[in-house]
């Protein structure tokens, strides 16, 4: 496989994986004792590695999220807490749900190692929030643990090369997610108002923006030996189909 093919194959996996523990109970819980709500929690555990920023930075560096939902959760944040020691409260629990829920999966040792230099190899040209999360000292080193914060950070990779990606194409972040699979589900999630123009004419720009997305970030990928991609594909794989018997 091609490094761009590599980045193709794995984006799926990388971008439910990267946030799985986002979702888990133990993570919403942590928000409590913060004192803080679970989307400010989400808002700031993502953008609190930025250190102590203006909102309107936040909201540009997260793209997605329309900035008047982006302001909600960073400031109700900032009123309790410093947002790098959510950052880090988030990062905390990041390596929790690996070390629960993915030190028992077989391929997670080699899965952690290839994910780390991938990681490692990328560019964060353009990319403040990969950036900061990789700048970030990690509490964990066990594989689970690992393979968790490198799926985070790979997540936050793709994302970040995707809004490069849109704007390059000329759509803005809300068109983007109207032309989503998700369409104005999706969008009303990410804090965007109707009306919403019609989604018809943003398709192909999208799919444009999703095959530069993948071209961005295959550098990551540049670093694994002949065969490496492959094989993390099918980590990836089977770490979500294990992850996801595991729920049933």
């Amino acid at each position: 496989m091609t490094p761009e093919q590599v980045a193709a194959a794995s984006k799926s996996a990388v971008l439910e994986l990267g946030e799985a523990f986002s979702r888990c109970p133990g993570t919403l819980r942590r928000a409590r004792l913060l004192g803080i709500s679970g989307w400010a929690f989400y808002i700031t555990g993502r953008a609190g590695a930025l250190g102590d920023v203006r909102v309107e930075t936040v909201a540009a560096a997260i793209g997605f999220i329309a900035p008047e939902a982006v302001a909600d959760g960073w400031d109700a944040a900032v009123r309790v807490v410093r947002p790098i020691e959510v950052a880090a409260a988030n990062l905390a629990e990041c390596c929790r749900w690996g070390a629960q829920h993915l030190d028992g999966l077989p391929g997670t040792p080699r899965l952690a190692t290839l994910l780390d230099r991938a990681v490692a190899g990328a560019d964060a040209t353009g990319m403040p929030l990969f950036a900061a999360w990789r700048a970030m000292p990690v509490p964990e080193h066990a594989a689970g643990a690992r393979a968790a914060v490198a799926l985070l950070l790979l997540r936050e990779h793709f994302t970040g090369a995707y809004l490069l990606a849109v704007r390059a194409g000329g759509l803005t972040p809300r068109e983007a997610v109207l032309a989503g699979p998700e369409g104005e589900t999706g969008a009303t999630a990410c804090g965007w108002s109707p009306p919403y123009p019609p989604v018809g004419p943003l398709v192909r720009r999208r799919l444009w923006a999703e095959a530069v997305t993948d071209r961005l970030v295959s550098a990551a990928f540049r670093v694994l030996r002949p065969g490496e991609g492959a094989e993390l594909v099918e980590l990836l794989t089977a770490t979500r189909s294990g992850l996801r018997a595991g729920d049933r």
